[in-house]
Order: C-alpha cells, then structure tokens, then sequence
C-alpha cells in the first residue's frame, strides 16, 4: 500500500488487527520501513519504537548481523519439514539454547509462537503423568494475573477473572489460581497437589496480565513447594527471556530451574515467529514410558530461517556488554518515571530492567493516547491502565529520555 486515504479506508474494512473490532474504528498506524530503534511511518514520519515490536526487537530493526544470517540460510533453503529430517540451524540454536539455560534443560522442542510453547508445555506435563499411571494429575496451577497466551489451553491457565480472556469463562477447561505470596501458594499445594500435573508460572514479571512484579522469594518458594508436593514447573520465559529483566533468564532472580522451560518473543530478535520449549530428561522418558510419544508437531516446527536468526540474535546478546546495557536503561526509567507518583492520576510506578511501568487510576482513553505518543514521536502501545514501555537494547540515552518524556506528559 503506498498509504493513500482510499486505501488506508480499505485496509480498516478488510484486514483484522489484534484485539480490535472489525472494521476496526481507531486509527492504525502504517509502517514504512524500520532502523535501529526507528519506524517510519509512511507520512515520512519517524518514531521512537518504545516496544520493540511486543518486546522482541530487542536488537532494534534493520541489524546487519541478522540480516546476514536470514540471507545467507536462504541461499541454502528457507524450510523444510522437521518430521524425519533435521538441519544445521536447528541443531546450532538447539545447542546454544542448551548451552545458556540450566543444566537440566537438555532436550529442546522448536513450535512457531509463544502460545504454541504454552500448549506444548501443557501437554508435555499432562503426557508426563500418564505415564506415570497417575490419572488424578491433571489439572494445572496458575498465578492471578497470569498471562500465557491467545491459544485454547493457554487461555486456560490465564486468570480467567483478570485477564483479556475473561468473554471465555465457562467455556475453558477450569484450573486453579492463587496470588504470588507464599502462604497462599502453601494452602494451594496443600490442598490440590494430588490433582496437579504442575504450576505454571511468568517468573517474577507477569506481562499482559498487568505487567505486575513479584519477589524472587515467591519464586524460590514455588520451586520448593513443587518438590515437597511432587508437581512440575513450567516456567513461562517467553516476555523474560533474553535480558529483559537484568538477568539473561528471570529464573535467575531467584536462581531456580524449572522442569520445562518456554521460550520465544526475543528468541529471534523480532526477525521471524519462533518459540522453543527445553525440558528436563525426566520429562521426556517420563512421556515415553508404555511407549507414548509426544502428541505435537507444528508444520513450521523449527523453521531453518528463524532458527539460523535466532542463534545469530543470541550470539549478538551475549557478545554485546547487555548485562551494562539494562542496568543503565533501569537507572534511567527510574529517575525519569518515579516522579510520576507525585501526581494524582498515577497508582504506582514499577521498573524492572528494560521495563518501565506507570500504572493509572483511571483507563485511559488508548486512541487519543496514541495519537499524543505520535505527535510526540514516541510509539508505544497502552492497555487499560498501563503506561509502560520495554525498549530495544540499544536505545540511546537521548532516545529513552524522549520516551519518559512522552510519558511523564501524559501523567
């Protein structure tokens, strides 16, 4: 589209965004092109990205590194099926994943999206019962506010009552929800272990749920309880993983390891769709006992374009000084946005890493918000009550001013 009024009027009638009526009646924003931590829209105007694409652009746009690695793969081939054949790329990311992630982590499945990891999370613990004759554990324990995705079995551990996925309650298999402190989350095991195949939970951040923080203690305390009750952990990396939190992994924080481990988002950089689920061995000879295999196989399961991206992004990561990075975007977000609590619209302030977050007292009006941001030359997406943004990592210092700036106006 080259951005003409009839044909923007088109794209509102015909093409469905996410979490939007159709035809959609607030504006959307036409992209033109991407660098560094810029998009241009195609009115020539530039913004600053305060989102890093729904958190995965973590490199920023138009990376020279990334670029190659997607060219060069594609020189070779851009797919082919993962069922009885196998490539160089997956075998390279699958070893890096393994290499960076905790010890017990050894076995690595590749799924196309976050939601799908959920699902194939799910159905890893709930194949690990059944083999071992246990048809009592099947339900699974979630935190409130939980976020795990916009697939049917995901929507299922989200809290259905504080969640984008309340329109589906009743119509979702029905699991169990507690707040993050540790004497809820004792009575919860207390009372449902013997049906729990296991918890699942966002470590330390919960994004879409709230974009809430909880204590590493909290964190420690569930990995605790899953031993003493004999549960599996799934821990939910996806928003998390890849430094967003300070620590490559937001396990870190409270230095625990789950039994499976779901990854995507930043996997790739924001280049491609790609998401990747580690598992304890148990897990896996757990499902293979009577002979039962894995019931998952998405058709774009460890695509060789994202996954020679997504290990050319985590090489790039980890050879970049990221850990300094995040700390000075943290120090940042905190002398630029705490001063937001002296005003009366604001309930609280919270940062964490590369996540800045001013939460309202009121929702706000979205549209009129974004078309502010705009003006200002800030792109960021508000939900609800939430003010935030999660930059790429390459932000300069004059670049995450002008997105505090943005916001500390609009408070």
């Amino acid at each position: 589209m080259s951005g003409s009024t009839e044909e923007h009027a088109w794209e509102r009638e015909h093409v469905w965004h996410p979490y939007a009526a159709m035809p959609n009646p607030n504006p959307v924003y036409q992209v033109a092109s991407a660098n560094g931590v810029y998009l241009t829209l195609d009115n020539g105007q530039q913004v600053i990205d305060g989102m890093s694409s729904w958190w995965s652009a973590i490199h920023g746009y138009n990376v020279p590194e990334l670029n190659q690695a997607i060219e060069k793969q594609l020189k070779d081939m851009a797919h082919v099926m993962f069922g009885g054949l196998t490539h160089q790329p997956a075998i390279d990311l699958a070893k890096t994943l393994i290499d960076i992630t905790p010890n017990n982590l050894q076995h690595v499945f590749f799924v196309d999206s976050g939601s799908v990891a959920v699902e194939t999370a799910l159905k890893m613990a709930l194949q690990y019962w059944q083999g071992q004759h246990n048809d009592q554990k099947t339900k699974f324990l979630s935190l409130t506010h939980a976020y795990h995705g916009d697939t049917f079995g995901a929507m299922s551990v989200c809290d259905p009552e504080n969640s984008m996925h309340h329109l589906y309650k009743g119509l979702l298999p029905t699991h169990i929800f507690v707040p993050p402190n540790i004497q809820d989350l004792r009575t919860a095991f207390a009372r449902h272990h013997q049906k729990l195949a296991a918890m699942i939970v966002e470590p330390i951040v919960q994004g879409a749920g709230g974009m809430l923080f909880y204590d590493a203690e909290v964190l420690a305390e569930i990995r605790k309880l899953c031993d003493e009750y004999d549960v599996l952990l799934i821990a939910d990396e996806i928003a998390t993983g890849f430094g967003r939190t300070g620590k490559l992994f937001a396990c870190e924080h409270a230095d625990i390891t789950p039994d499976i481990l779901c990854l995507g988002k930043a996997l790739t950089g924001g280049y491609m769709t790609l998401a990747a689920v580690l598992t304890d061995p148990k897990i896996s000879q757990g499902i293979q006992k009577q002979d039962n295999i894995l019931m998952h196989g998405p058709t774009f399961m460890a695509n060789p374009l994202a996954c020679a991206v997504a290990k050319a992004s985590i090489d790039l990561l980890l050879a970049s000084d990221w850990q300094k990075r995040i700390q000075t975007i943290e120090t940042q977000l905190k002398q630029g946005l705490l001063p937001c609590l002296s005003s009366d619209k604001v309930a609280d302030v919270r940062v964490m890493g590369a996540i800045g977050v001013v939460e309202m007292k009121e929702a706000m009006d979205i549209p009129s918000i974004q078309a502010d941001l705009i003006e200002q030359g800030v792109w960021l997406r508000p939900f609800g009550k939430l003010l935030y943004t999660m930059p790429p990592f390459i932000i300069e210092d004059n670049e995450l001013e002008k997105i505090i700036s943005a916001i500390v106006s609009l408070t």
